[in-house]
């Protein structure tokens, strides 16, 4: 056995696993591995066995972090709150690493996720080596839009420039993404954006992320524009792109979304004493005793003449601008993070005698699709944000559910065994 083998087998480890990890895997330190690396010192023959088996057992059950067994591993990029990252939990995923730079949002991710944890919670991912990102089965990144540079490849070839998405993407929070991907090569990802990321600068920008995914790194994409009204009572299209790192048989037909989704009356404070007490958050939204949503959540004389002076004027200009009323039998208008300013959005209606109010933090996290169970630390204009730049998680939740069979599939096949290691992903 030459050591070339080893080698060329460690070099294709580190596209997809740091040093920390091939060292806890062989039994070695990082010095070590790193001088195995640099060719400091010769590759020993024990390490080609050891790295066969490293690579090809990426989809082996780890501990999840809810106690039980994990049967796949992703990160969770530009996480916000978590909302794809609970989506992807639901199916039996194990959160790996995690990239969320708002200080605010960080608070209540770390109150609902952190605890238990095997992972850092890291900052800004545009200082952060791919190198160091853990191994991974799916990336998820819900992904800011920034603009991008449409410069010709060709162009760039002949002046011996960079090309290729290091080119088209470089500046732009998608080219984090790409660099991970191509780094990590993970079995599929999933990324999250407004629905106008399709007309973004005439349809160019869509262009260019569609040509790095597929031409530049590989992977086979598919993406669709999702109305979260299916599952709560909320019309906020978003589009969801997903890809896969080989041929799959995924189709968009395969995702059950109800006909006929709920109402607001199914997210609003129950005022006939039947409004759950969580000690998370006691009478800060809702007061028990009398039954009654907050005060403060309804809006103030002036702000109310406002609202409807503004809407007077732009209705008398043939302008569609004025605040969303919603009622109990209503779907609302999209929440956005500037909901925390005036509410106009979604005003919920309480009667001609009442002023409308705001939808409190935990409406609003119902509306968004999380549980009850979910924490909200932060005061009322942090929640308001959090909420209004999150996804509606049982979309996320739908989508895991499709895409996972297709994952287990792929990493079957690069399984020494086969289809015998095959894992059950979901009901």
């Amino acid at each position: 056995m030459t050591l070339a083998a080893p080698l060329a087998l460690l070099k294709e480890a580190r596209a997809r696993f740091t040093q920390r990890e091939i060292a806890s895997h062989v039994g070695k330190d990082i010095k070590t591995v790193r001088r195995w690396e640099k060719g400091d010192t010769p590759c020993p023959a024990m390490l080609e066995p050891a790295l066969r088996d490293l690579l090809h057992g990426t989809m082996r059950t780890h501990a999840g972090t809810a106690g039980g067994a994990s049967q796949f591993r992703f990160i969770d990029l530009f996480a916000g709150i978590g909302g794809i990252r609970m989506g992807f939990e639901a199916h039996g995923g194990e959160c790996v690493f995690t990239s969320e730079w708002n200080e605010f949002s960080t608070r209540t991710y770390r109150e609902n996720y952190a605890a238990g944890a095997d992972h850092a919670l890291i900052g800004d991912i545009v200082s952060f080596p791919a190198e160091e990102v853990p191994s991974h089965d799916v990336l998820l990144g819900g992904f800011p839009c920034q603009p991008f540079s449409i410069a010709g490849v060709s162009k760039k070839n002949a002046m011996g420039r960079p090309h290729g998405f290091e080119c088209t993407t470089q500046g732009t929070l998608f080219f984090d993404v790409a660099r991970i991907i191509a780094a990590k090569r993970p079995a599929a990802f999933l990324l999250e954006n407004v629905k106008n990321l399709l007309s973004h600068d005439k349809g160019r920008t869509f262009d260019v992320i569609l040509q790095t995914l597929r031409d530049e790194l590989g992977y086979e994409v598919h993406y669709r524009v999702v109305d979260g009204q299916h599952f709560t009572p909320q019309h906020r299209e978003r589009i969801i792109i997903v890809g896969f790192r080989g041929k799959t048989s995924f189709s968009w037909d395969d995702l059950r979304l109800p006909e006929s989704g709920p109402r607001l009356s199914a997210i609003l404070h129950r005022t006939d004493g039947t409004e759950p007490v969580l000690p998370w958050d006691h009478d800060r939204f809702f007061d028990h005793a009398a039954r009654c949503v907050q005060p403060k959540y309804t809006l103030t004389p002036k702000l109310w003449t406002y609202l409807q002076n503004y809407a007077e004027k732009h209705r008398a200009a043939g302008n569609g601008f004025g605040f969303g009323m919603a009622y109990p039998q209503s779907v609302t208008r999209t929440l956005s993070a500037r909901y925390h300013k005036d509410g106009s959005e979604i005003l919920v209606y309480q009667g001609e005698a009442l002023r409308p109010r705001r939808l409190t933090p935990r409406e609003c996290a119902r509306l968004m699709g999380f549980p009850d169970t979910f924490q909200i630390p932060v005061s009322d204009t942090q929640a308001y944000r959090q909420f209004g730049n999150s996804v509606v998680m049982p979309v996320m939740q739908e989508v895991a559910r499709i895409m996972l069979p297709h994952v287990q599939a792929l990493l079957a096949e690069e399984s020494p065994r086969g289809s015998k290691q095959k894992l059950a992903l979901y009901a």
